[in-house]
C-alpha cells in the first residue's frame, strides 16, 4: 500500500504556504512564494486555480508522488469570506484533485494551530480583524472580516490609524476633545498645518500609504500616559472585538470552557497591554463561558498542516506528534520569515 502524505495550505495576501507531511508527522517538503489569493487577481478564482495547482503539482512531482498518496488537505485562504467566496474555492480545491479535505478563512488557521483541542475560537487583530470559531463537533462560523463596520470590523493597524487620524480632525473641527496624539501625529505625516490636515490624511487612506504602525504606537503611548481620546479609541476597539468573539462563540455549540487564540501583529506585538484587558474585561461580561486566552506564538500555517493531519486520523493528533509538527515548521519559518 502506498504511503500516505498530507498537504496543508496557508494562502494569505501576499504569500503562500504549501507544505508536505507524512502521516508521522514528519516534514518532508515545503514551498514558499506569492499569493493564491483570487482578490487579488483580475481573473480571480482562474488564477488561484492556476496557481495553486502549479505549486501542489510542483510539491508532489520533486517528491516522486501523486494525488493518490494525498490522504487529506487542509486550506487557510484569504479572501474566503462568504458562502459564494467558499463554494468557488471549494470547487477549484476538487479541480486540483482533492477529495478529502477543509478549506476556510485563514482565521480558522490560527484555532488548530493555537488550541491543543483543535477547537475553540480565533480572534485576528493584525492589519485587519476577523473572527472565526470551530467547535468541538466541528462547526464553524466566520464573523466579520469583510473590511466593513457593517460587519464589526472596528480592530487592525488599518482600521485604528484611520481612527486616530479622525480623532485628530474632530478636535481640529468637530468639537471633539484636545488630544496629546495631534503634535505627534502632524510631525509624523509632515503636515504644515491643520488647514493641510485632510488634505493629507485623505491622500494617505486612499493611497493606503498610512504608517499604521507608527499611528498605533502615538495611540498607545497617549493612552499609557491617560490620554482621553486615545483611550476611548481602545476601549471601542476592544468592545467591538468581544463582541465579534462571544457572538461567535455563542452562535457554535461549545462547553463551558472555551479557547481564545489571539492572533495578529496588534495581539502578539502589543504596544500596550490596555486594549488585551479592556477586551477580556468585555468579554467577561458578555457571556459566562471559561475563556482560556492563548496568544499565538507559532505560524499560522502550522494550524494548516494540524488540520489536514487531523482529517486523516479521524482526530487531533498527539501532542509528540503537534510538537513535531510546530517545530518543523517553525524552523522553516526562521530560514524564510517573509510576513503573511
Amino acid at each position: 500500500m502506498n504511503k500516505k502524505y498530507i498537504i496543508g495550505v496557508d494562502g494569505g495576501n501576499s504569500k503562500t504556504d504549501y507544505f508536505l507531511f507524512d502521516l508521522q508527522g514528519n516534514f518532508v517538503d515545503h514551498i514558499n512564494t506569492g499569493t493564491c489569493s483570487h482578490e487579488q487577481f483580475p481573473d480571480a478564482y482562474i488564477s488561484s486555480f492556476r496557481i495553486m495547482n502549479e505549486n501542489i503539482q510542483q510539491l508532489l512531482n520533486r517528491n516522486h508522488l501523486s494525488m493518490d498518496h494525498i490522504a487529506a488537505g487542509a486550506f487557510g485562504l484569504a479572501g474566503a469570506d462568504v458562502p459564494t467566496q467558499k463554494d468557488n474555492l471549494n470547487k477549484v480545491i476538487e479541480q486540483i484533485g482533492f477529495t478529502h479535505y477543509a478549506m476556510d478563512n485563514d482565521s480558522f488557521l490560527g484555532v488548530k494551530a493555537g488550541s491543543e483541542k483543535g477547537f475553540g475560537i480565533c480572534s485576528i487583530n493584525g492589519s485587519g480583524t476577523v473572527t472565526g470559531g470551530i467547535s468541538p463537533s466541528g462547526s464553524r462560523l466566520q464573523v466579520g472580516g469583510v473590511g466593513s463596520e457593517l460587519s464589526g470590523d472596528e480592530a487592525g493597524g488599518y482600521f485604528l490609524a484611520r481612527k486616530v487620524l479622525r480623532t485628530v480632525y474632530d478636535s481640529f473641527y468637530r468639537m471633539g476633545p484636545k488630544t496629546s496624539m495631534t503634535e505627534p501625529v502632524m510631525s509624523l505625516l509632515q503636515i504644515p498645518g491643520k488647514d493641510y490636515f485632510i488634505e493629507y490624511g485623505t491622500d494617505g487612506v486612499l493611497k493606503r500609504t498610512l504608517p499604521n504602525t507608527k499611528l498605533m504606537q502615538i495611540m498607545f503611548s497617549a493612552a499609557d500616559h491617560g490620554d482621553q481620546a486615545a483611550l476611548d479609541i481602545i476601549d471601542h476597539t476592544a468592545r467591538q472585538l468581544a463582541h465579534s468573539t462571544v457572538g461567535c462563540m455563542h452562535n457554535l455549540d461549545f462547553g463551558i470552557e472555551v479557547d481564545i487564540v489571539l492572533a495578529g501583529s496588534v495581539w502578539v506585538k502589543a504596544e500596550s497591554p490596555l486594549l488585551l484587558e479592556k477586551y477580556k474585561s468585555y468579554v467577561a461580561t458578555l457571556t459566562e463561558h471559561q475563556c482560556n486566552y492563548i496568544l499565538l506564538q507559532v505560524p499560522p500555517a502550522t494550524g494548516a498542516v494540524l488540520w489536514a493531519m487531523e482529517l486523516a486520523y479521524g482526530h487531533p493528533v498527539d501532542t509528540d506528534t503537534r510538537a513535531r509538527i510546530i517545530e518543523s515548521v517553525e524552523n522553516i519559518h526562521k530560514k524564510d520569515p517573509s510576513p503573511a
